[in-house]
């Protein structure tokens, strides 16, 4: 306890130094401290020992067959970053074939949604088949001074400057303890008890303290990453090209801050041995051959391709067509996310545990406008941090040989907490009856055994930005600027045409709904200390226009 308390008041002095030092002083000081204090050397990567399952399967496993579960998320995957529908990166000329044949061989959801237009969040949606705002996680853990430094700085060339609330601080808890409630019941905690082993490899963001991760959640192992963002290789690695944003201050803190290392269980970090992307990969694959022979549930969550932008050098020269530094770089770790991710799918096969496995694939939200590329969410508006459909309508695949028929697409809206019931169902294990879960179970709905639709309306909230689509519409209500936006999605997808003033009676009826729905809701565990403005229509690395579109969000 007294070394996690000594860490945290060096990580406090550091960070706060930073704030106050990117805000008015001189950020090479900073950068020097930060290295020098928070990026540890950690010791060199060790041997993960996964517990090792059945020489065989046992006479109970053969007459169950129950399907192991594989939930894969990327990290702020844009939907455009994938060649599935005729897209994907620098004009789609970087195939995604691995990817793309999770839908291709199994149903794409063609208005898959994510839990929240953050990671954390959506994260915690998918883990507990409910809407995070029914159990307070509603903003996205990250500590005190890290939000100072957001919201109190002003940069040149921007026109809406971000807002820190002070006063909010005395209702803020350790970023340690900012965890996903273990009053909670995870997938895999359910799917645990049925007697599934269970395993995470890679992001978790749900809670760093003890309580709060993975194998206080349902997890029988978990290799971990210990922040929300994390180093793919070191700065300086011959291996390694990078691609900095200067123009991004949350880039410019990942590339002072994030140590390069890892966690198993609940071990000391250490470094990992090779490009996170192959290396989680690597340990991914020894948990489907150690659990071959019994059901098990694997929660694969990549953190590509999320900043900072790391490129293996050999990804980097395969893509030379690109001119664009930095779009070849993050084209670069699209490129290596899918060929790992067709590695699993080959040691499926090689296990003989393909048919029986149910993969789900999705991202956590859409792509971010702070890495400075173009179209990453086309053909939708807006990016990670908005409710618009560039920030929740994500790939949203599943494939399971033995009961999903390959080629099959739904097109109603579905919602990240459905992952949840779905594997639930797979698995034959009932539900949780002492809470609402608002997930259902896909399966009757894809193989059309079901009437109606999974779900008549979906909400989002973050702070006072609140969202529903109920059918074809769609209502964003913001604060910040204080406005309603009213889209028909079936005639504009892209949300351009702004109806909020011609439909008045229908903003009425879709704001009582949000009214409703947030009158079910919970308290946030803890508050957001800061918003910042987000165009709609352009990276961060464009400049801005005083009639530019922009929504403020709340971490």
């Amino acid at each position: 306890m007294l070394k996690r308390i000594l860490l945290g008041l060096v990580i406090t002095s550091i960070l706060a130094g930073f704030a106050y030092i990117a805000v008015g002083g001189r950020l090479g000081v900073t950068l020097l401290m930060v290295k020098t204090f928070l990026r540890k050397d950690y010791p060199a990567g060790r041997d993960i020992q996964w517990q090792q399952g059945p020489a065989e399967k046992s006479a109970e496993n053969l007459a169950r067959r129950a399907p192991n579960v594989i939930v894969i998320v990327a990290d702020d995957l844009g939907f455009n970053d994938i060649t599935l529908n005729g897209g994907g990166i620098a004009g789609g000329s970087v195939p995604t074939p691995n990817i793309d044949s999770i839908a291709r061989q199994g149903v794409q959801f063609q208005s898959g949604y994510a839990g929240n237009a953050t990671c954390a969040p959506s994260r915690a949606a998918i883990m507990t088949g409910r809407y995070p705002t029914r159990y307070g996680f509603e903003f996205t853990p990250v500590p005190v001074q890290f939000m100072r430094m957001l919201g109190q700085h002003k940069s040149a060339g921007i026109l809406h400057d971000p807002v820190y609330y002070p006063e909010r601080e005395k209702g803020m808890i350790a970023y340690e303890d900012q965890g996903l409630p273990t009053s909670e019941i995870t997938v895999a905690r359910l799917l645990k008890g049925a007697g599934y082993h269970t395993a995470h490899v890679g992001k978790w963001h749900l809670g760093d303290s003890p309580q709060f991760r993975p194998y206080s959640h349902g997890f029988d192992e978990s290799l971990s990453l210990m922040h929300g963002a994390s180093m793919f290789l070191p700065e300086n690695d011959p291996n390694v090209v990078n691609a900095k944003q200067e123009f991004d201050l949350i880039d410019r803190f990942i590339w002072a801050a994030h140590a390069w290392g890892i966690r198993f269980n609940d071990g000391e970090p250490f470094k990992p041995p090779r490009y996170l992307t192959d290396y989680l990969t690597d340990e991914a694959i020894k948990v489907v051959e150690k659990n071959k022979h019994q059901p098990f549930f694997l929660y694969l969550a990549y953190n590509a391709p999320h900043t900072p932008l790391q490129a293996t050098k050999a990804d980097f020269d395969a893509l030379a067509h690109i001119p664009d530094h930095t779009t070849r770089v993050y084209a670069a770790m699209i490129r290596s996310l899918d060929r790992n991710i067709g590695r699993v799918l080959q040691s499926l096969k090689d296990q003989g545990v393909d048919d029986n496995t149910l993969i789900v694939f999705t991202s956590d939200n859409g792509g971010a406008h702070y890495i400075g590329v173009e179209g990453i969410n086309k053909p939708y508006r807006g990016w990670k941090a908005t409710f618009f459909d560039g920030g929740t309508h994500v790939p949203y695949f599943m494939r399971w040989p033995a009961q999903i028929k390959g080629g099959s697409s739904y097109p109603s809206p579905v919602s990240h907490f459905d992952i949840f019931s779905t594997a639930a169902a797979a698995a034959g294990v009932p539900v949780p009856t002492d809470r609402v879960v608002d997930g259902v179970n896909l399966l009757p709905y894809i193989r059309g055994e079901a009437k109606g639709l999974p779900h008549e309306r979906l909400f989002w909230r973050s702070g006072d930005y609140r969202v529903v689509r109920a059918g074809d519409w769609k209502l964003q209500i913001t604060e910040l600027p204080k406005k309603d936006w009213l889209y028909n999605l079936a005639t504009d997808p892209g949300e351009k045409n702004n109806l909020a003033e011609q439909q008045p009676a229908k903003v009425a009826a879709l704001r009582a709904m949000i009214i409703d729905f947030n009158r079910q809701q919970v308290k946030a565990l803890w508050p957001s200390l800061a918003e910042g403005a987000i165009s709609l229509d352009k990276s961060l690395r464009q400049p801005q226009a005083a009639d530019d579109a922009y929504i403020y969000f709340t971490n």
